[in-house]
């Protein structure tokens, strides 16, 4: 598979215009999706469904960003359990797994990069994934 997952944080800055983190945001998505497919899954889909009234908004803000959904696989649902029960022995307090889990998993599985500014979470449960963060 080639391409890069694109965590939700990323396009929400986007779409939110966030005063931080919009530009670079934009910036790396524009450089990357220029050479590169550019992916979510559905995690990411149903975090920025929160920002959306109507899933008709939200499907035609996906497609002129281009972004191409990918389902996950089984092998990336179970490396997000196992990711979780890491984060639990290691006195995480959430009592079910976080949308960061399946993002990552499903990065590692894909082996594809991930795009996120939220790189401490994906660096400790998911070191094989290559992180395009700032």
């Amino acid at each position: 598979m080639s391409g890069l997952l694109v965590d939700s944080n990323v396009i929400l800055d986007i779409l939110l215009d966030d005063p931080v983190w919009a530009e670079w945001s934009e910036r790396t998505l524009s450089w990357y999706g220029a050479t590169c497919d550019l992916l979510i899954n559905p995690i990411v889909y149903t975090e920025l469904s929160i920002g959306f009234k109507r899933i008709e908004e939200l499907e035609e803000a996906i497609a002129i960003a281009d972004f191409q959904m990918l389902e996950i696989p089984k092998e990336a649902l179970f490396l997000a359990g196992k990711a979780f029960l890491q984060y639990r022995r290691n006195k995480g307090t959430k009592s079910s797994p976080l949308p960061d889990f399946f993002i990552g998993a499903h990065a590692a599985v894909l082996h594809v990069d991930l795009i996120t500014r939220d790189a401490a979470r994906y660096r400790a449960y998911f070191p094989t994934v290559n992180l395009i963060s700032p």
